[in-house]
Formats: structure tokens, sequence, C-alpha cells
């Protein structure tokens, strides 16, 4: 597996051209966001690790123009830019996964073994399950014939389940990508936020699609 990652950091390139390495991935690095978008252009990379803020072209625009002339080798950002909205912006853009740095070398390999388990096939922007359409590009979703009305964590909330519809996604999961927290088992922000989503997406209809599973968390899918 051939991994590229565009990283201007020179201690945070080594140390991940390291630890894939030892992992076993073919590893490039490149420092400059044109370098970047020639090599994925080019070279049938199996996974790109992309910063944001790099010099000549930041990431968000490399991946815009990558999608736009439909290049979908997977993309896993992996900023210091911490706010809500943007990570809603990388997935809307058609990031596979987003991660705050600091991070634990671990949980970036967990991440990216779980992208490449999905398969070279990127997931569209329209996200169907039953009668409910999740829109992650233009950042609407409906249900039937009627607009859910989400605020962007509801939305970013939403869109996590959606994408990855039928997996069972854990409180402390949830916690970490929607609010960039370590969860605590004394807080019940997780909880208290999918029971608003679930207000909008699922107690005006009587198909009920997010689903509580005991102890673990929680999935978005349609149940006979």
């Amino acid at each position: 597996m051939r991994i590229l990652v565009v990283e201007d950091e020179e201690k945070t390139a080594a140390y991940l051209r390291k630890g894939l390495t030892e992992n076993g991935f073919v590893v490039d690095v490149c420092s400059q966001g044109e370098d970047g978008l020639h090599l994925a252009r080019t070279s049938g990379y199996d996974l790109i690790i992309l910063d944001v803020m790099l010099p000549e072209r930041d990431g968000w625009s490399i991946l815009t123009e990558l999608r736009q002339t439909g290049q979908q080798t997977p993309v896993l950002y992996l900023t210091a830019r911490d706010a809500v909205q943007d990570r809603v912006k990388g997935l809307e853009l058609g990031a596979d996964d987003y991660l705050v740095k600091p991070f634990a070398f671990s949980e970036l390999l967990a991440r990216i073994r779980t992208i490449l388990r999905r398969g070279p096939a990127r997931q569209s922007d329209l996200v169907t399950v039953a009668d409910l359409e999740i829109d992650l590009a233009r950042h609407r979703a409906n249900r039937g014939n009627q607009r859910l009305d989400l605020t962007p964590k509801e939305f970013l909330l939403l869109s996590l389940l959606a994408r990855r519809k039928g997996e069972v996604l854990t409180r402390t999961l949830i916690a970490e990508q929607v609010w960039d927290m370590n969860f605590d088992s004394n807080t019940n922000v997780v909880d208290v936020h999918v029971r608003r989503l679930r207000l909008k997406v699922d107690d005006p209809f009587e198909k009920k699609l997010i689903h509580t599973v005991r102890g673990v968390g929680y999935v978005l899918e349609e149940r006979p």
C-alpha cells in the first residue's frame, strides 16, 4: 500500500514516514502544496494524508481540484484546524476522515486501516437510508419530502452516522469526531445531542433510523 503525506512541518513528516514505514506502507512525503497535488494526480496512491495549511497551495484547494477532476483516492486530513466548521468543510469537500493535531499515532493508523478496508470506491456525497437523504456537499438533509432544520453540530453528527451507516459508533469516537474531546464517562453530551437529533430525524416519522446499542454507542440503519 502506497501513502502520500503532504506535510510541511519536518518533524511531523519524519514521524509519519517512520511510523507508517514500520507498519508496512510505502511512503512518499512532500512539503509543498503544488508538489503534493502533482504527485496525487500522477502516482497512484492508495491514500493521501493531507495538511490544510501548506506553502504554495492549501489543502482545501488540493482536495477540491482532485475531486473536480475525478480523482477518488481516499484523503485523510491531518491538521491543527480543529473548529467544527473546518471539519464540516473537509467532509463536504470529499475527505474520507479528519484527524486533529496533536494526535496519537495508534489512532491515525487505525483510521488509515479503516479507510483502506472500505476499498477504492469513495462514498458518494449523497447518502440515503430508507427515506432519509443526506447531501454532504450541500449540507442538507431531508426525510421524505421534509427538509430537516439541523444545527451545524447536528448535521456533523448525522453525517458521521450516515457516512458509516450500519456501523456501530462508540460514544468515544463520536465525541472525538464531533466535539474534538476525549470522552468522559461522566458527561452525557453525546447522548443529549443524539436525543436532539432524534427529535428531528426520527420522532416525526413511523420508522426509526437512529438506534442505541446498549453499552456501546449508536448506529444509523434501516431495520425491519
